[in-house]
């Protein structure tokens, strides 16, 4: 792909976020008139996204659904109050984040993954392959610090912004930018380690 087919796919992704940007807006405004269709539409878009976001933290199915739905209540409950200081998204994944942080201080477990964190296989001859190397990311990730894993997760899987992640975890930009900094380093140093032989994520997130 050349610069120009990189710079008009970059534009596509954008355009396409910041149409999902408004249609949140949408939903939400709805939402806050008592709309339930509303409601049910930004449900339904949120609720996996959540639910595997979630599962990538605590093991504990029983868990996530009840965070979820907490986290989709709040957003009911609190839509009238919404000021659009934040993309809706990134407001509706910080009420779960700190629902997440709550719930395993009250109810700490061992730290682990579950097998939601992991893509469904394929079926084809690549796929132990990449199993392996899913395991061998997961395993860097573990040995993370927790508020650097957590940010690496906002950033990589869920795709947010240093920005966004600064809103999510109440916490100054530059505070994200070390977190992902030193998270990489970290994984630099550790994944070879481990006994794998692919190179450690380079992707930064957006700034």
């Amino acid at each position: 792909m050349n610069a120009a087919d990189e710079d008009r796919s970059r534009a596509s992704h954008d355009d396409g976020r910041a149409d999902a940007a408004a249609r949140d807006l949408e939903w939400l405004r709805g939402v806050a008139r008592g709309d339930r269709v509303a409601f049910e539409r930004l449900y339904l878009h949120h609720h996996g996204r959540l639910a595997r976001f979630l599962a990538r933290h605590t093991a504990r199915r029983d868990l996530v659904d009840e965070i979820v739905n907490e986290t989709l209540w709040a957003v009911w409950l609190g839509a009238k109050d919404f000021r659009g200081d934040a993309k809706v998204a990134t407001w509706i994944i910080g009420i779960a984040y700190r629902r997440l942080l709550k719930a395993l201080r009250d109810r700490p477990e061992p730290v682990e993954l579950s097998a939601a964190a992991v893509e469904e296989s394929a079926g084809d001859a690549g796929e132990a392959e990449r199993r392996e190397l899913r395991d061998w990311v997961r395993s860097g990730l573990l040995a993370l610090p927790p508020e650097q894993r957590m940010t690496m997760e906002l950033a990589y899987y869920l795709g947010q912004s240093c920005e966004e992640i600064a809103a999510i975890m109440d916490v100054a930009v530059g505070t994200v930018k070390a977190r992902l900094f030193h998270a990489r380093l970290r994984l630099r140093n550790t994944l070879p380690a481990l006994g794998g032989d692919g190179p450690a994520p380079t992707r930064a997130a957006r700034g």
